[in-house]
């Protein structure tokens, strides 16, 4: 089955439905609202737009952070709110990784895992992978007229980076592709995610074997030297970080880029713009990332009895920073349900913030800058293709357009 299909219908919502409207909602209420959860403290709430009413379904109560202030509390604080709820769930499925751990167990990890994203390393992987890749991808489709750019192009090419960056077999490309997208699908099929988590386990198993005995440039050679104070990373580690970064690197970066492009290509003015003048790419990215991040939501824990912006928070409480939300609170930016690329740039919170600051943002800005560019160069007058019928960013928690049908001249 196509990996691609599979996961949209996986990952698919209700159509163009939003959660802003609720979220702005929610925020004229306050900054920090209270319900109750059924005890699931995962990412992919879905429940975290609404207040709850306790019944002997919900037995954990839940409060979800909705203004820029109070989500960035939230994540500011980890001797306030810990990230080890994720172990249930994620933790089963990739493995003890920095997800979830508290400090100073996940600085100690972080410093590892932080020397293979080096300024030179990033230059180098630009240069020799995923310029390369971007426009051997774009290669099959150019001569076209007209594609689907999600499935050409803006779902498979992070996984095929993260694929090359580990130094995988060309061949092995189509079983690791199906493997991390049903491993990716764990809020939907727990057991069969758990089952690629082995595979792709036993996999990367062989190949750091090799690597132990004779390494290379590659990434995965990279992480089984490293070292940190005479520490270095055990194989469950890489095992575990190689399997956190294929959600956290390559369906976010695939969302994230899926939602700019169709922000530019719904606002022919800005896109000419951006066109036009390439030093506009950095801030065209970062108003994206804001106005549509690729996940809405994250959770965490009360650690302790808190005082949260005039909100009584328990100890043990279940607390959704709402990404989403905080990133259009009216209070930090004016309009900011609009997509406009020339407002003044403030700080977002669409890669999170504090200690668990996602670690590979500085490559997911590379990846889709070095995509703007060789689209804008080798497919002249892009736009939407106007016989392809109304075309929506969609979903709830994980936000991302299902198609991006688009021509050229």
């Amino acid at each position: 089955m196509d990996p691609f299909d599979e996961f949209n219908r996986a990952m698919g919502a209700d159509g163009d439905s939003s959660p802003y409207p609720g979220f702005a909602a929610m925020r004229s209420q306050g900054g920090v609202l209270a319900g109750y959860s059924d005890g699931s403290t995962g990412a992919g709430d879905s429940g975290a737009d609404e207040v709850f009413a306790p019944d002997d379904a919900y037995d954990v109560q839940l409060f979800t952070a909705y203004s820029f202030e109070a989500v960035q509390r939230v994540l500011a604080f980890g001797d306030e709110f810990s990230s080890s709820g994720y172990s249930e769930v994620m933790g089963a499925v990739f493995g003890r990784s920095i997800l979830e751990m508290d400090e100073p167990e996940h600085h100690e990890h972080r410093s590892l895992i932080q020397q293979a994203f080096t300024r030179s390393s990033m230059e180098a992987w630009e240069r020799d992978v995923v310029g390369p890749l971007i426009d051997r991808m774009i290669d099959r489709f150019a001569g076209q007229g007209r594609a689907d750019l999600v499935r050409e192009l803006l779902f498979p090419f992070p996984v095929n980076v993260i694929a090359e960056l580990l130094g995988l077999p060309a061949g092995d490309l189509p079983m690791f592709h199906r493997l991390a997208v049903q491993m990716i699908g764990v809020m939907v099929d727990m057991d069969r995610a758990i089952e690629s988590s082995g595979l792709l386990r036993d996999y990367f198993k062989t190949l750091i074997d090799e690597r132990r005995v004779a390494d290379g440039p590659d990434l995965l050679s990279v992480l089984t030297s490293i070292e940190h104070d005479g520490v270095h990373l055990s194989d469950d580690e890489i095992f575990a970080f190689l399997r956190l970064l294929l959600p956290a690197g390559a369906e976010t970066t695939y969302r994230s880029s899926s939602n700019l492009l169709f922000g530019l290509l719904s606002h022919p003015d800005q896109l000419d713009a951006v066109r036009a003048d390439r030093s506009l790419i950095a801030q065209a990215i970062e108003e994206g990332l804001r106005w549509e991040p690729p996940l809405t939501l994250i959770a965490r824990t009360a650690l302790k009895d808190l005082d949260l912006f005039g909100t009584a928070v328990p100890e043990g409480a279940a607390v959704i920073a709402c990404l989403g939300s905080a990133n259009h609170d009216e209070t930090r930016w004016d309009d900011p349900a609009e997509f406009d690329i020339f407002r003044e740039r403030k700080p977002h919170l669409a890669f999170a913030h504090g200690p668990h600051m996602c670690l590979g943002m500085h490559l997911a800005r590379m990846e889709t800058t070095v995509a703007l560019n060789t689209l804008f160069d080798r497919l002249p007058g892009l736009r939407l293709d106007p016989e392809a019928g109304d075309q929506y960013i969609s979903g709830m928690t994980f936000r991302a357009p299902p198609r991006l049908d688009v021509i050229w001249d």
